[in-house]
């Protein structure tokens, strides 16, 4: 199938949708690979501000190590103070505390994490709020560090700093700064105290400790961001696959790998390798080339079975209008596709039936209105043609009532059933009797196999329809005649189950679970010239188990026959239906 213009308002909605996640998954990675050079993301504007830049004489490793890092940092700080302790604490925008963070240099984990203080309390909370260093000679006596508990570390004396981040632009001026937590010395070596000097030195280490937490928080933010859209795009129920502009696969998710049967990692690999159905090369081709809102029909063969998808794809760009890539999205249309094939035989089968029966009441009508003055026909004659255009008006009214009911179900209205105890064997009787004078080539017969109650509760007319249709449908599935029997079973308690088989032609084993879904027929051979709405055995399901809360289903051996048995409650509890029915 060619590539054709989809240019649908939904599918320009999706596309976007999924450009939107695909350019800030692009983003993402040039972030990612900012923080591993240092350097910008390729895409920062001009006045996008610089990470701040790191003292000289220290070693900055690569973001990878950054954790190890800070560790080595740290306890560098401890020997260059002769700190007994070296404590970090970050600042949680939530809870609004200042809160000890790990590596910490002379305090254990435990003790770390029980570390915390209101931003607004101790000594921690005034540098952080007022951004000016801190020295205390006496920490137990200190009014400023009762909140710090300072007890819980054996603190005696040391020095706050806050951690500043500056941004800076193009030309290295500053044009933001912010404070992101404190940074601890305590304890002075050999019983000394800590002096100014010793604070100038923990301020101008504080701008590294700053810098690298905030690109260790700034690469766990994007590698948080983007596992979470990786993570939205593998949970789509559609098949999304993501190319580079180079023809690399650079995402494939769960529903895609599905669809086109991939058991192996391709991720990296150009799609022409992978992907080589030729309406899918033609599709992506399209697409990686930069063409814009390509759609396309897939058929895929799947363990034996054909799947039909739409695919839809678009370009992406990032705001500059560079192309970053192609995403396509495939979505299962099979049953769709199917409905719409069912729908239209439908308007033709119905069209024949409706045809047929005002083609006899027509014919009929004008044979005995042309004979009226001439007096051609008998008065056998006469009442012979009235049975018969009566006959199909009752036929044509079930037709309409069919697909009467049918709209209803479909709109969500319930066909109002009406509850009366009433005689079983009777209507099963009447039934037969019925469908027996219908056809003269089928021997109509009912076989009752247990004692049946006198009595049952239920809708009398919706459970004479369903006998009708389902006696209807066998003795139309049976064009060469045989018998078609009603089979009556009851447990002596309070479920009643009937059966009806015919001798006719059968149904196919693949068929036998979508027989009553609307619209449902199966083309064979055996069946092309029995027409029919695919109607009936949707509305008898209806009956069964929504009016009379039961089950039904079908027994079938192609060429030996099929039997429709339903079960249902003797005594339906009549509250409970109704309330299902409203």
């Amino acid at each position: 199938m060619s590539i054709t213009d989809m240019g649908t308002h939904d599918s320009e909605d999706m596309n976007q949708q999924f450009e939107d996640l695909v350019r800030r998954i692009q983003e993402l990675e040039a972030e990612n690979q900012s923080l591993r050079s240092g350097s910008p993301a390729p895409s920062a504007s001009p006045s996008e501000p610089k990470p701040a830049p790191v003292e000289s004489g220290m070693e900055v490793a690569s973001i990878q190590e950054g954790d190890m890092t800070l560790r080595r940092l740290v306890q560098r700080i401890a020997m260059i103070l002769q700190a007994e302790k070296i404590v970090i604490m970050f600042y949680e925008t939530e809870t609004g505390e200042l809160m000890a963070i790990p590596p910490a240099y002379g305090v254990d984990d435990e003790r770390l994490s029980h570390f915390r203080v209101r931003a607004t309390q101790g000594i921690s909370g005034e540098v952080f709020r007022d951004g000016t260093p801190a020295i205390f000679h006496d920490a137990t006596g200190d009014q400023r560090t009762r909140k710090d508990l300072v007890s819980l570390l054996h603190v005696h004396n040391g020095i706050t700093v806050p951690l500043v981040i500056e941004k800076r632009d193009e030309e290295n001026r500053v044009v933001d700064r912010s404070t992101i937590g404190v940074l601890h010395a305590f304890n002075k070596r050999h019983g000394e105290d800590f002096n100014d000097e010793d604070v100038r030195l923990l301020e101008r280490m504080a701008r590294n400790v700053g810098s690298i937490i905030a690109n260790l928080q700034l690469y766990k933010a994007v590698m948080k961001e983007r596992e979470e859209l990786l993570q939205t795009f593998e949970s789509l129920t559609s098949g999304l696959l993501l190319i580079t502009p180079e023809g690399k696969i650079s995402q494939m998710n769960s529903s895609a790998r599905t669809i086109f049967r991939i058991e192996t990692e391709v991720v990296g690999r150009n799609y022409q390798d992978v992907l080589k159905e030729e309406t899918l090369s033609a599709f992506l081709d399209a697409g990686v080339r930069g063409e814009e809102s390509l759609g396309a029909e897939i058929t895929v063969d799947i363990h034996g079975s054909e799947r039909i998808y739409q695919a839809q794809g678009a370009t992406v760009r990032n705001e500059d209008g560079k192309h970053l890539g192609f995403v396509a999205i495939f979505n299962d249309v099979t049953e769709q596709k199917n409905l719409d094939k069912m729908k239209s035989s439908f308007v033709a089968m119905a069209s024949h039936e409706l045809r047929t029966p005002l083609t006899a009441i027509k014919g009929f009508s004008s044979t005995l209105l042309d004979g009226v003055d001439a007096e051609i026909y008998s008065k056998d004659d006469q009442k012979e043609f009235l049975g018969i255009i009566v006959s199909e008006c009752d036929r044509l009214r079930r037709l309409i009532d069919d697909l009467l009911n049918t709209a209803r179900i479909e709109s969500g209205q319930s066909l109002k059933p009406s509850y009366t105890r009433f005689e079983l064997k009777a209507i099963l009787d009447k039934v037969v009797r019925v469908q027996t004078q219908a056809s003269h080539r089928h021997e109509v017969k009912l076989k009752v196999h247990t004692e049946l109650p006198g009595t049952i509760v239920g809708d009398e007319d919706k459970f004479d329809q369903i006998l009708t249709n389902l006696l209807n449908n066998a003795i139309k599935y049976s064009p060469e005649g045989g018998d078609v029997t009603v089979h009556a079973w009851w447990d002596g308690k309070d479920e009643l189950k009937v059966g009806v088989e015919d001798q006719g032609i059968g149904i196919p084993k693949e068929h036998l679970s979508k027989v009553f879904e609307r619209f449902h027929r199966v083309n064979n051979e055996d069946n092309r010239k029995i027409y029919g709405t695919g109607l009936g055995l949707y509305l008898v399901r209806h009956l069964v188990e929504q009016v009379h809360m039961g089950k039904i289903w079908a027994e079938s051996e192609v060429g030996k026959g099929s039997m429709f048995l339903f079960t249902m409650p003797s005594e339906l509890d009549i509250e409970k239906a109704e309330a299902m029915n409203d």
